[in-house]
């Protein structure tokens, strides 16, 4: 009897092991962003930029063959991965770090002040940016830089209007602090694969 009790602990505390890696993951992942802020949100920003142009090259890829080719261009994911961890991650720690400072909850209309300022000056600085280092990153001239944003700016800048108004607006004023990047980048998963389309 023994033998099969002990057995059945075992498995027991094994599925309580795998039940707990989610938290485990969770409360690691917590550490990190007390401990070291600006590094976890900007690798976590690299890691799903890269995976937002990854997932890009598999949806083009089906439009065009009608399947999904392995022949994807890993300098694509590097490029974002490079702009994630460099750029967006840091830049986003700041800027939501700031806002809060700029415009605090107790100004009249804080909410509404803070969607304003991501969405008219935030929005298109950090777009603009976004165009300039991916061109970079790509080893072009700003002669084509600057064809790109003729073509592509404007468009994208709708677009993100559109897409993260509504998305901003919960990140700013709902979401706590030290979690805004990382809403805003299980966001940005798609919206770097909607970016990388335009590349095309």
């Amino acid at each position: 009897m023994a033998p099969v009790v002990s057995t059945l602990r075992a498995g027991a505390g094994a599925g309580a092991r795998a039940r707990s890696l989610p938290q485990r993951v969770l409360k690691q992942y917590l550490l990190l962003l007390r401990l070291y802020p600006v590094l976890t949100k900007s690798v976590t920003s690299g890691i799903l930029s890269a995976f937002g142009n990854f997932l890009s090259q598999i949806i083009k890829s089906v439009q065009k063959k009608g399947r999904w080719s392995q022949n994807l261009d890993p300098r694509g994911p590097l490029r974002y991965a490079i702009f994630g961890f460099f750029f967006s991650g840091p830049l986003s720690h700041f800027f939501y770090l700031y806002l809060d400072h700029w415009i605090p909850a107790a100004v009249p209309f804080s909410g509404v002040r803070r969607l304003l300022l991501d969405r008219l000056v935030f929005a298109p600085a950090f777009l603009l940016l976004f165009f300039f280092c991916m061109n970079l990153l790509e080893g072009k001239n700003l002669a084509a830089f600057s064809a790109k944003v003729k073509t592509g700016y404007w468009t994208a800048l709708q677009m993100n209007w559109k897409i993260w108004t509504p998305v901003q607006f919960i990140n700013i004023n709902y979401i706590p602090l030290q979690f805004r990047v990382l809403f805003g980048n299980m966001v940005a998963l798609f919206w770097y694969t909607y970016l990388a389309s335009l590349g095309k």
